[in-house]
C-alpha cells in the first residue's frame, strides 16, 4: 500500500494532507524518514512525529455541529480552539471538508481516510447544502448570478452552477458541488453582499437536522446512515 493511502486509512488525514506530512519529513517507516511514493508492507512500523500509527478496524463516522469560532485544523498554535479540541472524541478522527472560523454547522468526522478522500475530491461532485443570511435584501438578479456561477477574482476561477433558492428577504439556501476557499462568502462579496450568518445543514446524505444537535455536540451515524454515505461516496 502506498504510504499516503496507509496514513489516510489510519484516520490521520486525507491523502493530500498525508503527502504534505511526508514532504515535511514527519513520517518514518521502520525508523527511516519516508519519501513520497514509499510502499508499506505488512509488519512495517509507520510513525508520525515519532508516534506509531496503525490501520483502524472499526470505521467511525460522526456528525458534528461545529460552532462559530472553532477552527478547522488539527494543530495550530494560533487557534483559540480547534475542532479536535472541541469535539473531544476518544479516538483520533479528522474532518471531511472545512468550515471557516466564522461559519457553523455540519462536519463529517471520521477515522476512515478513504471515505474522507472520496468526499473531498472535487471531481466527485458531492453536494453540500448551506443556509445563508446576508446584509441586504436579496434580488432575483442576485439569485440568478449565484445559480449561473460567479467569477472569483481572488481565485481567478468561475464557480460551478449550483442550486439556490430564496428563504426570506435576506436569507437563501444554496447547494454546492465544489469547495473553494470561503466560496459562498467570496461569491456574495463579488455581487456586493456580505454574509452575516452561514450554516452548513447537509453533507451528501447526512442532514444536520436529523440529529437534533446543538453547537459543539456530535452523534455517531447509524449503520444505515453510514452505509448510505459509503454507497454515495463509492467507498466499500
Amino acid at each position: 500500500m502506498r504510504l499516503n493511502k496507509y496514513i489516510a486509512s489510519c484516520g490521520v488525514c486525507s491523502r493530500r494532507e498525508a503527502d504534505r506530512l511526508i514532504e515535511e519529513n514527519r513520517v518514518t517507516v521502520n525508523g527511516a524518514v519516508a519519501a513520497c511514493g514509499t510502499q508499506v508492507e505488512d509488519g512495517d512500523t509507520v510513525c508520525l512525529d515519532g508516534k506509531e500509527i496503525k490501520l483502524k478496524d472499526e470505521k467511525i463516522v460522526l456528525a458534528y455541529y461545529k460552532p462559530v469560532g472553532v477552527v478547522c485544523t488539527e494543530n495550530d498554535v494560533h487557534a483559540e480552539r480547534t475542532v479536535i479540541e472541541d469535539l473531544g472524541y476518544k479516538e483520533r478522527v479528522t474532518y471531511a471538508g472545512r468550515l471557516d472560523k466564522d461559519s457553523e454547522g455540519l462536519l463529517i468526522m471520521s477515522n476512515d481516510g478513504e471515505l474522507i478522500n472520496s468526499m473531498m475530491r472535487a471531481a466527485n461532485m458531492h453536494e453540500k447544502e448551506y443556509e445563508v443570511t446576508v446584509d441586504k435584501d436579496i434580488t432575483d438578479e442576485f439569485l440568478n448570478e449565484m445559480f449561473s456561477g460567479v467569477f472569483l477574482r481572488e481565485l481567478n476561477v468561475k464557480t460551478r452552477r449550483c442550486k439556490v433558492r430564496k428563504m426570506g428577504k435576506r436569507s437563501f439556501d444554496i447547494i454546492l458541488t465544489q469547495g473553494l476557499n470561503r466560496q459562498i462568502r467570496r461569491m456574495c462579496s463579488e455581487l456586493g453582499y456580505e454574509v452575516v450568518k452561514l450554516k452548513r445543514v447537509r453533507v451528501m446524505t447526512v442532514k444536520l437536522g436529523d440529529y437534533n444537535l446543538k453547537p459543539g455536540e456530535y452523534a455517531e451515524l447509524s449503520d444505515d446512515a453510514k452505509k448510505l454515505l459509503y454507497d454515495k461516496a463509492g467507498v466499500k
